[in-house]
């Protein structure tokens, strides 16, 4: 049984805190334990499935596509939980395997169904400005954080910030 069920007021909230590395660090050897990985993983699941979920929702712009996402991420990390090196932090791997799984789902719908629609301000801007935005404004991530997860330099990810508020703030302008 995991150690990660019964924790005080001090524990809990670093629980939900993906940054903290203490709680990391005991849930990646609990998840790496054949006898506590699935105890592990059901925690992981509980703490990082919402959000997640609303940056994948964020990301292709319907359920339905950001329910795949979130299933194909999750069987992902249960399966290559071994290789994570640990290199960045245990969220940012579990963002970046989250993007990368939306972005196969929008180039599979782009290229099976031609042009799809913007559904809101933030469809309207390129798939890799929408997710810096999406990580810097609604998840408030740190430029420092999302260059982990992206790949992407610190000055770029600022620029793509930019450019995506200006299309946001231009097609809410128009009223659309």
């Amino acid at each position: 049984m995991s150690n990660f069920k019964n924790k005080s007021t001090s524990e809990s909230q670093r629980e939900g805190n993906p940054q903290h590395d203490d709680f990391q660090t005991g849930l990646l050897a609990e998840l790496r334990q054949e006898s506590t990985r699935v105890a592990a993983f059901e925690t992981l699941v509980r703490i990082y499935q919402e959000k997640l979920y609303g940056h994948l929702r964020r990301m292709t712009g319907n359920h339905p596509d950001a329910d795949d996402a979130l299933q194909n991420t999750l069987i992902k990390v249960w399966k290559n939980i071994e290789t994570f090196r640990g290199d960045s932090a245990l969220y940012s791997w579990l963002y970046r395997i989250a993007a990368n799984e939306a972005l196969d789902i929008i180039k599979k719908r782009k290229t099976g169904f031609g042009h799809v629609p913007a559904e809101s301000a933030e469809l309207t801007v390129p798939e890799k400005q929408r997710q810096v935005f999406d990580l810097k404004y609604f998840e408030e991530m740190k430029y420092d954080t999302i260059a982990e997860i992206t790949g992407t330099s610190v000055g770029a990810l600022k620029a793509s910030y930019f450019h995506a508020v200006k299309k946001i703030e231009a097609f809410l302008m128009r009223g659309e």
